[in-house]
C-alpha cells in the first residue's frame, strides 16, 4: 500500500513538473530601431506620417496578449526611418544582438522600417554568432492608421522567435503572415502590405495568429556558420551601387572610386550586363586599383550567371548569382574586411 501511494505521489510530481516545463515561457528581447511600425500620421486619415514616433514600450503595450507568447523585454537601439539606416547603426545593432543572445534570452525580435529591412536582415544573417532565433519585423501602415498591420506582425514575430522551429534557420523576416529567410527576401511593392516576397525560393513558412507552418530551409551558410559571425569592425568599406541603363556613362564609376569606393556593384541590364565603355573602365580599375566589381541585375528575378555574356575570369569580376544589388553590396562590404581577391569573394557569393 505504501509503495502504491508513493508511486502515485511520484507520478503526480513528475506530471506536475513536466506540465510546468511545458508552460515555461521563452524569453524574447525586442530591439527597436524605429520605422513605420513606430510611426504616426501627421493628421488622422492622411497618407503621410513620421517614422519612429513611438518607443519600444509603446509597441509592446499596443499588442494584446503578446505577453502570453513569451516573457518580453525591450530596448531602443535607434529611432529612425530605415531610409536613414547606416553602417554605424548596423554595427551597433549587431553588437547588441550578439550580446543579448549570449545572455539567457531565447531569441531577439527587431522592429525595423521596411525600406532597408532586407539589407539589415542579410547583414545580421552574416554576423550574428548564435543559432538562437533573430526575427525582423515591420509594417507598411503607421501605428495610428486605420487597420494598422504593425501589431499583428509584431505578435507573429514574437511567436516565431519563441518557436523551437526557428532555431538554426538564420535571421528571419516576418511580415503579412509569412516568414522569410534574410538572404532570399525582397521588398517588391511600394505600399502594399504584402510587399515582402522571396522571389527565387519562396517563404520559409506561414504564420497565422501565432500558429506556424514551417517549410524547408536553405542549405546556405549563415549566423554561427558564417566566417563573419561575431565580427565587430569599427567601420565597413565603402561599396557603391551603379545603375546600368542605355547610353550609360562610366563617369559615375570613376567618381565613386575617386570618392573612396573600394567596391562597385553594377545593377546591370539583363544578366548583369552594361555597355562596353563601362566594362572597359571597370576592368581597368580592377587590375590597377584592386577594385572589387560585382555584377548584379536591376531585374526583379533571375540569376546573374558567371562567364555568360561577360568574361568574368578575364575581367576579374564577381557574378552575384541570386543576390540583388542591395544584398550584393552588403556581402561585398563584409568580404572586403577580409579580402579583395575576386576568386575568394566569388566563393563567398556561392557559399552564403
Amino acid at each position: 500500500m505504501k509503495l502504491t501511494i508513493g508511486y502515485i505521489f511520484m507520478s503526480i510530481l513528475i506530471f506536475a513538473s513536466s506540465g510546468f516545463a511545458a508552460e515555461k515561457k521563452m524569453k524574447i528581447h525586442i530591439l527597436a530601431t524605429g520605422g513605420t511600425i513606430a510611426g504616426a500620421q501627421m493628421k488622422a486619415g492622411e497618407y503621410g506620417y513620421k517614422s519612429g514616433t513611438f518607443k519600444v514600450e509603446d509597441l509592446i503595450a499596443a499588442v494584446p496578449n503578446m505577453g502570453d507568447l513569451a516573457t518580453l523585454s525591450g530596448e531602443q537601439v535607434a529611432n529612425i526611418g530605415s531610409q536613414d539606416m547606416s553602417d554605424e547603426v548596423w554595427l551597433k545593432l549587431a553588437k547588441r544582438v550578439n550580446e543579448v543572445l549570449k545572455s539567457d534570452a531565447d531569441g531577439v525580435v527587431i522592429t525595423h522600417g521596411t525600406d532597408t529591412m532586407e539589407e539589415t536582415a542579410f547583414f545580421l544573417n552574416l554576423v550574428v554568432k548564435s543559432d538562437k532565433p533573430v526575427v525582423l519585423v515591420g509594417s507598411m501602415r503607421p501605428a495610428t492608421a486605420i487597420s494598422a498591420d504593425g501589431p499583428g506582425n509584431l505578435y507573429n514575430a514574437v511567436a516565431v522567435a519563441a518557436s523551437p522551429g526557428a532555431k538554426k534557420r538564420g535571421v528571419l523576416v516576418v511580415m503579412n503572415d509569412e516568414i522569410h529567410q534574410a538572404r532570399a527576401v525582397e521588398k517588391m511593392n511600394t505600399t502594399n502590405v504584402e510587399t515582402f516576397h522571396s522571389p527565387e525560393r519562396g517563404p520559409e513558412g506561414y504564420i497565422n495568429t501565432g500558429k506556424i507552418a514551417w517549410f524547408e530551409t536553405s542549405s546556405k551558410k549563415h549566423t554561427s556558420g558564417s566566417e563573419f559571425a561575431g565580427a565587430s569592425p569599427k567601420s565597413l568599406p565603402r561599396v557603391d551601387i551603379i545603375y546600368a541603363h542605355s547610353n550609360m556613362s562610366p563617369d559615375l564609376i570613376e567618381s565613386a572610386v575617386k570618392s573612396g569606393a573600394k567596391g562597385i556593384v553594377v545593377a546591370g541590364v539583363g544578366d548583369g550586363n552594361m555597355n562596353q565603355a563601362s566594362l572597359t573602365i571597370l576592368e581597368r580599375l580592377q587590375k590597377k586599383n584592386g577594385l572589387l566589381v560585382i555584377r548584379s541585375t536591376r531585374l526583379p528575378t533571375g540569376l546573374v550567371l558567371r562567364n555568360n555574356e561577360v568574361d568574368d575570369d578575364k575581367a576579374g569580376f564577381v557574378a552575384s548569382g541570386e543576390f540583388n544589388p542591395a544584398k550584393s553590396r552588403v556581402l561585398a562590404q563584409l568580404a572586403l574586411t577580409k579580402t579583395s581577391d575576386p576568386k575568394k569573394v566569388q566563393e563567398m557569393f556561392e557559399k552564403y
